[in-house]
């Protein structure tokens, strides 16, 4: 009894090491699906964003980031900022912000991101941000500060950037937001902010 057990451990060991072969190996060589359209990604990005119900900022430089987020704060009335990225935690104290440390009680949460996608306006997060998978989700407002750089055609080319950005470990989660939450499971009615944020905000800095 005791061999048979040892016997299944050391076959499901040997399955778990046994890395899985690509089952579809032609999908690298594909024919692209959705080719380029020429417009220059950050007015796609701004134009596809915008018809999910997004609001889309652009500024030059961190200065007029600062006047920017001010004015939205105010415009917004946010005064509960929740904020874990060092960078924008310390942009935001540096003009004079308390940050907010309970998720739950927030009014917004400010976060940046792995990528922007312009053809689907998508913005790219992942388990590896200070925020973890929960600030863009738990918050009833996202506000996302993303760099030009950031900025990519398509999902594979913004998969292409992270493995390229964590030498082939990508993080453990990944994902996707276009747009504040949508359903219409219940009679087929358009409700946002149902499984997600009710408003969701992308600034553009560059």
């Amino acid at each position: 009894m005791s061999n048979s057990r040892e016997n299944i451990l050391k076959k499901v060991k040997q399955a778990l090491e046994t890395p899985v072969p690509l089952p579809f190996p032609q999908e690298k060589s594909a024919p692209v699906q959705y080719p380029a359209t020429g417009k220059n990604l950050k007015q796609e990005f701004e134009e596809t964003f915008t018809s999910l119900q997004g609001t889309f900022y652009n500024c030059e430089n961190e200065a007029a980031l600062k006047s920017l987020l001010g004015d939205i704060f105010i415009h917004k009335e946010w005064t509960k900022i929740y904020c874990k990225d060092k960078h924008l935690a310390k942009l935001l104290q540096s003009m004079g912000v308390v940050l907010h440390e309970n998720l739950a009680t927030c009014d917004v949460a400010v976060t940046d991101c792995e990528a922007l996608v312009s053809r689907t306006g998508t913005i790219v997060l992942s388990a590896a941000q200070a925020e973890g998978r929960t600030a863009s989700v738990y918050a009833p407002a996202h506000l996302c500060v993303a760099q030009s750089v950031q900025l990519h055609y398509d999902l594979a080319d913004a998969l292409s950037f992270l493995q390229q950005k964590y030498n082939g470990n990508l993080p453990s989660f990944i994902t996707f937001a276009s747009g504040p939450s949508r359903t219409a499971d219940i009679e087929k009615t358009l409700v946002t902010g149902v499984h997600g944020p009710k408003e969701v905000s992308c600034i553009l800095v560059g």
